[in-house]
Parts: structure tokens; sequence; C-alpha cells
């Protein structure tokens, strides 16, 4: 597994704190909506600048008509940054203009299409999806992996599943870690490093456990020794 570093914090200054406090650990890093609304280009930039070996994730679960998709697609690439995000939810012609626009790139960030949210319960989920999440997120992911994306972003508890309906070589994003078994705050399906490994989890991505801490680098540290070990 490799550590994914979610920068969420309320100002660029934070992120950049945080980021140089890590710039020892060649980890990635993911750029939400809000940093990157509020920050830009700048802001990947400054972050490559700290650790030029940090990767960055660009998440921002595109979801619109097929070109538009594809449009921002090409941007993000341009970008330089390692892996972003779309919506499963926009469908397989939408997945498939993405990839076919994104082909002509010799080294073209890695695309995952996003499952359901971790933020969801069973429930809500069926109000919006009519279908569990467990078989929607396969549903997804057969989809996405039909038209040649990298991988998917779903919770540690369909992790397993969806590499048995797809590959075991295709990737799986999973937020809502909690290293140490911390609150799950506005999470619903949340899951410990060791549980992440038993279900063949790629990048656990942590946020809250990291920056929360008054020793983040301490705790990168942690939190990496568990990984070496597993």
């Amino acid at each position: 597994m490799e550590l994914c570093v979610a920068l969420d914090l309320p100002s660029q200054k934070e992120n950049l704190a945080l980021a140089e406090s890590l710039k020892g650990y060649d980890i990635w890093m993911k750029v939400g909506f809000r940093a990157y609304i509020r920050d830009g280009k700048a802001f990947i930039q400054a972050l490559k600048a700290i650790n030029p070996k940090f990767k960055i994730f660009l998440d921002l679960k595109l979801y619109d008509i097929p070109n538009t998709m594809a449009d921002a697609s090409e941007e993000i690439a341009k970008l330089g940054v390692d892996m972003f995000n779309i919506h499963a939810s926009a469908g397989s012609v939408a997945m498939k203009t993405v990839m076919d626009r994104l082909s002509s790139y010799e080294n073209r960030p890695l695309v995952l299409a996003v499952t359901a949210l971790t933020s969801f319960d069973e429930s809500h989920f069926k109000e919006v999806y009519e279908k569990g999440i467990q078989s929607k997120a396969e549903q997804f992911a057969k989809m996405s992996y039909a038209q040649g994306l990298d991988g998917v972003v779903c919770s540690t508890f369909e992790s397993r599943a969806i590499k048995e309906a797809t590959s075991q070589k295709f990737l799986t994003l999973c937020p809502a870690i909690r290293p140490f078994g911390e609150e799950a705050g506005d999470q619903e399906r949340v899951a410990t490093l060791e549980l992440a490994e038993q279900e063949g989890v790629d990048y656990p991505v942590i946020g809250r456990p990291i920056y929360n801490d008054s020793h983040p680098a301490q705790k990168v540290a942690e939190i990496l020794k568990v990984l070496s070990t597993l």
C-alpha cells in the first residue's frame, strides 16, 4: 500500500506547512475541491517544490457531459499531476471519452472512478441509486474496468470484491482510513490499516488522523512503519 495524505486544512498556508513537515517522505498528497479552487495550479507547483517526489492526486470527482469531462481531463493532464478521478455515475460513454482523449499522452495520470462516497450509509445510498452500496460499487467498477480506467475510489469494504470482479491489478483508493482507531467523524464506512491490507487496498487515504495530530510527521512515520510490516 502507498500512503496518500489528504491536504484538507482550511488554508494554503496550513496545507503547505503540513507538506513541509512531511517532505522527508516520498508519499502521495491529495488535493481536493477546496484547496484547488482556492489555490489552483500554483498550489500543486508549491507541493512539488517542497518535494519533487511527492505524487499528486487531484481529487475533483469530475461529473458532466462526456466532452466537457474529456476537456477537463486533458487540462488536468497538463498540470502534471499523477492521478485524478471522475464519477462512475457519469457513465460508460463519459469514461471512454475521457480515456480516448488522454490516450495521446505518453505519461498520462492515473484515472480512477468514484463508486460510492464513504459518507454514504446504506439507506441514503439507496435513496440516490436504488441499489445497495456493494452491488452498485461492483457494477461501477466493472464499467470502469471495461473502459480502460486504472481503478476506482471506494471504501475498504468493497475493495476485495471489486478486484475479484475485475482484476487484482485494478487499483482501489480508499478514503476513511483510521489507522489507530480514531473517531469516524463524518465518514460512515471507516477501516483500519490492517483491514485495508486484508482487503487489498492499494492507496489508503488518511487526513484528519494526521493533520489533527500535534505531531503529524511522527504520525506519518508510525503509519509507514505499520504499512512496512503488513
